[in-house]
């Protein structure tokens, strides 16, 4: 049984499949600068919400004259309202913004202690076994998919790897305890990813389900920095000059789009693990050529890394109907 609102599975063609694994892996990369960048925010304004408030309110921002803009968009809000309205959507589908705000909250309180590498490999834990559930269960627009033999190794070869990737800092409690945040937030990404591909479907707009997913999202942050304002005071730290360090929320509308456009083709968790291979690549890239104090991958972190590709075609196998 499908949930409400399910619609058909579409075909899964060869190609179709093809250039939603090679869109993936591109926003993939982009999922690695922005970790990046709201890492270094976070640093910035000594707060990680503060940072993903930042970043959600840029992205906001951004979609809210644009979406309107469009003919596109304001045909994707009619329709996203008819949906509603008609309980083909139902209320909880448009909540996978609470996901991304957790996802972006993380890389801001985190990434700079972690670096980008391990910050990575660790939501990739938590995404990987996250997507096999909502796959199962047919949250995501492409309908049930089974636990197969090849989807199950690919899973559990990518946790494999992440508990590679950070062996080397299991042994300090406080980096412990940070992974542990990272690897909640891949658990949430998985839904994310299958409601909001829900909403693009529904609203027959991409663009539509990114500005629903940001609104949700800075809804969300806005809650939890006003009552960490009211216990600790005003951030530490000042807004940097730096441009670049407001870009998050655009990279992000990027990564949320692709993922609401192409999950009905791939699946949540070869949509995810393919998202994933771009992360890898491009968090191992950034942590090489713009390195932290605590960031510059080893040996393990490499290997780990190299064991998650292995995990995304193993999966992609699997993933054949």
């Amino acid at each position: 049984m499908t949930p409400t609102g399910a619609t058909a599975a579409p075909v899964l063609t060869p190609a179709r499949r093809a250039l939603g694994v090679g869109l993936a892996v591109a926003s993939g990369v982009a999922v690695a600068a922005q970790s990046r960048v709201n890492g270094e925010l976070g640093v910035r304004l000594q707060d990680g919400i503060a940072a993903a408030l930042v970043s959600f309110g840029v992205g906001l921002l951004v979609l809210a004259v644009l979406v309107p803009a469009l003919p596109g968009g304001r045909r994707g809000l009619r329709m996203l309202r008819r949906a509603l309205t008609e309980g083909t959507l139902r209320p909880w589908q448009c909540l996978g913004g609470l996901c991304g705000a957790l996802l972006v909250a993380t890389q801001g309180l985190t990434v700079g202690v972690l670096g980008v590498a391990v910050f990575t490999v660790a939501v990739v834990a938590g995404q990987s076994a996250s997507s096999l559930i909502v796959d199962r269960f047919g949250i995501g627009p492409g309908g049930a998919q089974p636990v197969t033999g090849a989807r199950l190794a690919g899973a559990v070869l990518t946790v494999l790897a992440v508990l590679l990737a950070v062996g080397d800092r299991l042994t300090d409690p406080a980096a412990l305890a940070l992974a542990a945040l990272p690897l909640l937030a891949g658990l949430a990404v998985a839904w994310q990813q299958a409601v909001n591909g829900r909403v693009g479907i529904a609203a027959g707009s991409v663009l539509t389900a990114t500005l629903v997913n940001f609104a949700v999202g800075t809804v969300g942050l806005l809650v939890v920095f006003l009552v960490d304002l009211a216990l600790r005071g005003r951030p530490g730290g000042a807004f940097p000059a730096e441009p670049w360090l407001y870009i998050g929320g655009p990279i992000g509308i990027v990564f949320i789009a692709i993922a609401a456009a192409v999950v009905r083709f791939t699946g949540v968790l070869l949509l995810g693990l393919a998202t994933i291979s771009g992360q890898v690549l491009g968090a191992v890239a950034m942590d090489v050529v713009f390195p932290t104090a605590a960031s510059q991958p080893g040996p393990r972190t490499l290997l780990g890394t190299a064991l998650t590709l292995v995990a995304v075609l193993i999966a992609a196998l699997g993933s054949r109907r």
